[in-house]
């Protein structure tokens, strides 16, 4: 995981406004709306969700911007489809013939029927408002792609994205803002309620909320004991797992690192449980779900997720280090195997000062699953 979220000036305050747009953007796609992305370099498109198009949808685009719409994937999706194209790049699709909605949900979803990229007049962009639309598909929990069609010149002869988005009642974000969304986000989480929950392994257990400024995602602290502050505490980075936390799912091992944690914390006197709202290695759950659709067809869990569109692990550890800030601890004694979580929290101005190994026995399910994590993930089992 590129840690391209983790470098923040903690002394800045976050741009709300931006926050707030952005927020909205996430909000308009997933309800099947197109928004209006602008970038540093004068150009701007209208954008749409791949997986939400219709015919209607498309017909909508080229009447309002007098382009034909083309597809933009991530550079991952682009591999799949058999493109010799960088990984770290979007790729535009635009097919002589011209896109279909079943050719679009089929390029953009490996769960669907198998379509291969040649001849399909893939390009491969330097990032901008395309690229910018991949990011909000991927934030919105989307498949990582998107249709898009370039806005039309104004009458100066430049590009008038906010113009055009007024005219036709449309919302407007910049590209900038969704690619640093989830910095932005995490610098502005606060804490928004706390109670005591008395847990079945840690009696002495209280929960604390944190929010961000602009009403996403919210982030759990579950503190075990009375932690001193000043000292290293004991810590477990968990991202949530629905089929694995609540369901007791032997694909992963997610339920038994998380009750194992809890239990270790409250064997060792007092310690923190940050449990993050990252589903899935930060794709969300039906993202998870079609992932497990292609492990079942045959992939790794690195693998399907690269498929799907996204990298190999999404998420980023920024909003745990501004957490731990906000409750008074600036060293760590790390419960986990993964190093990069020990990375993004050093580069995040967390010091972690000791990695406590955290291994539980495979249950007949999920050996592949942890022999990719050691192989593919660099976990230390």
């Amino acid at each position: 995981m590129v840690l391209e979220y983790a470098s923040a000036d903690h002394a800045t305050p976050p741009d709300n406004a931006a926050q707030r747009a952005v927020d909205r953007a996430l909000s308009d796609l997933r309800r099947g709306e197109a928004v209006v992305i602008t970038a540093e370099d004068g150009g701007a498109l209208l954008a749409f969700a791949a997986e939400a198009v219709t015919t209607q949808a498309m017909n909508h685009l080229a009447q309002l911007t007098g382009n034909a719409p083309v597809l933009v994937v991530t550079g991952q999706r682009g591999r799949a489809l058999g493109l010799d194209v960088p990984v770290d790049r979007p790729v535009r699709i635009a097919p002589p013939a011209g896109l279909t909605p079943d050719l679009v949900r089929d390029l953009s979803d490996p769960t669907r029927p198998a379509r291969a990229g040649q001849g399909m007049g893939a390009t491969s962009l330097p990032g901008g408002a395309e690229g910018a639309a991949t990011i909000l598909a991927k934030i919105a929990r989307l498949l990582p792609a998107a249709l898009v069609a370039p806005l039309p010149l104004g009458r100066a002869g430049v590009v008038d994205g906010a113009g055009f988005a007024r005219r036709h009642d449309l919302l407007c974000v910049r590209a900038v803002d969704i690619i640093d969304y989830r910095r932005r986000s995490a610098r502005s989480l606060a804490r928004v309620a706390e109670a005591s929950v008395p847990l079945e392994d840690a009696e002495r257990t209280r929960i604390v909320a944190f929010r961000p400024s602009d009403g996403g995602p919210e982030h759990l602290a579950i503190i075990i004991g009375d932690p001193p502050a000043g000292q290293p505490v004991l810590t477990r980075l968990h991202s949530e797992c629905f089929t694995g936390d609540l369901l007791g799912s032997l694909r992963c091992d997610c339920g038994p690192q998380l009750r194992g944690a809890i239990r270790e914390i409250a064997a060792a006197g007092a310690g923190i449980v940050l449990y993050l709202a990252q589903e899935g290695r930060g794709i969300g759950l039906m993202n998870k779900l079609r992932a497990y659709r292609l492990q079942d067809g045959g992939l790794d869990t690195v693998d399907a997720n690269t498929v799907l569109g996204f990298d190999a692990d999404e998420r980023v550890y920024l909003p745990a280090a501004s957490m731990l800030r906000q409750m008074g601890y600036a060293q760590v004694r790390l419960l986990t195997n993964n190093p990069d979580k020990m990375a993004q929290l050093a580069a995040s101005g967390v010091d972690v000062v000791e990695r406590v190994p955290h291994i539980f026995p495979a249950n007949g399910h999920n050996e592949a699953y942890l022999r990719t994590k050691a192989e593919k993930s660099g976990h230390l089992f």
